[in-house]
């Protein structure tokens, strides 16, 4: 049976951007602006969009709250007449407007109509996903490879995960075990950057990280932690239904690291340790200037 060809992607955007207020009141933190590598000036979804779409995933699904769409329809639909044929002269901002077009058709909206949590909203994505994989990629950060996609890297993934998830993860150290999912495995013997996943713990102590956490080959106090990228097995959406209906719940809410954990002990679970991968944090105030200079400095084009 040949492996499934994942074409479908999925962006949560329906968070309310509470860190970054009061600039997130005006509007929503992925239209915010980031300066590419190449000097152009683009809101951060944009750039979600050209790495799906170069790395050849063909529908887009956004979760957004109610009317959330309206902003990213009318900034990807561009500007008006006017506008339009002032840019006629300048060729380059002319195609970069038909591009953002032609993204527009690619995008299906879905709401999250209450703030219940991460998983939460990911379950908005099930009628989307229709009982296939789907590459699920965190708004508020952006990826780029050095030699190829991450996008495209973690969606191949699927011809050798027998219809398992497989989450990208990248090395952290003890201070940033706060802020991430991280896991314990062994490494696949011949492809030591994917793991066996033996479990998930979403933002552990140290304690707990020492003793629970360790990935072979992994140095002490270095563990594996969630990239924020993931592709997820249609499973998910079954026991996200599951959790929501029975209130299975972290501080309140329906965290997706629980209902991955769920999958891994009934199915299995793998990871892919992404190799010269950069994530882009643009989450906090300070996040965010760290990541514009960061992003900018990122090398001469985007792995398109």
């Amino acid at each position: 049976m040949s492996a499934p060809v994942i074409t479908k992607a999925v962006i949560p955007l329906a968070g309310l951007g509470t860190r970054l207020f009061p600039a997130s009141h005006a509007i929503q933190k992925e239209l915010f602006p980031v300066v590419g590598p190449d000097g152009l000036a683009r809101a951060m979804l944009h750039y979600h969009l050209m790495e799906l779409h170069a790395a050849g995933f063909t529908d887009v699904c956004l979760i957004v709250q109610p009317g959330g769409e309206d902003a990213i329809l009318r900034y990807l639909r561009g500007p008006d007449a006017q506008t339009v044929a002032r840019l006629a002269g300048n060729e380059r901002l002319a195609e970069e407007m038909r591009r953002m077009r032609a993204y527009a058709q690619t995008l299906t909206f879905v709401h999250q109509h209450e703030q219940l949590g991460y998983g939460h909203a990911v379950h908005q994505a099930a009628r989307f996903a229709a009982g296939a994989p789907v590459l699920l990629c965190l708004g508020d950060h952006l990826f780029r490879g050095a030699a190829s996609s991450p996008h495209r890297e973690l969606a191949d993934a699927a011809a050798f995960a027998g219809g398992r998830s497989v989450s990208a993860v990248n090395a952290i150290g003890p201070d940033a075990l706060k802020g991430y999912g991280v896991v314990a495995g062994t490494r696949r013997p011949g492809q030591p950057r994917v793991i066996k996943v033996s479990r998930i713990i979403e933002k552990p102590d140290l304690q707990t990280a020492r003793a629970q956490l360790r990935v072979d080959g992994t140095p002490d106090d270095v563990f594996l932690g969630w990239f924020g990228m993931h592709l997820l097995a249609p499973s998910i959406f079954d026991i996200l239904a599951e959790m929501i209906r029975d209130r299975i719940l972290d501080r309140g809410e329906v965290q997706l690291t629980r209902a991955q954990e769920l999958q891994r002990q009934r199915e299995g679970y793998l990871a892919m340790e992404m190799d010269g991968a950069q994530r882009f944090d643009f989450g906090t105030p300070d996040d965010y200037l760290r990541a514009l200079q960061a992003f900018r400095a990122s090398g001469p084009a985007l792995s398109i």
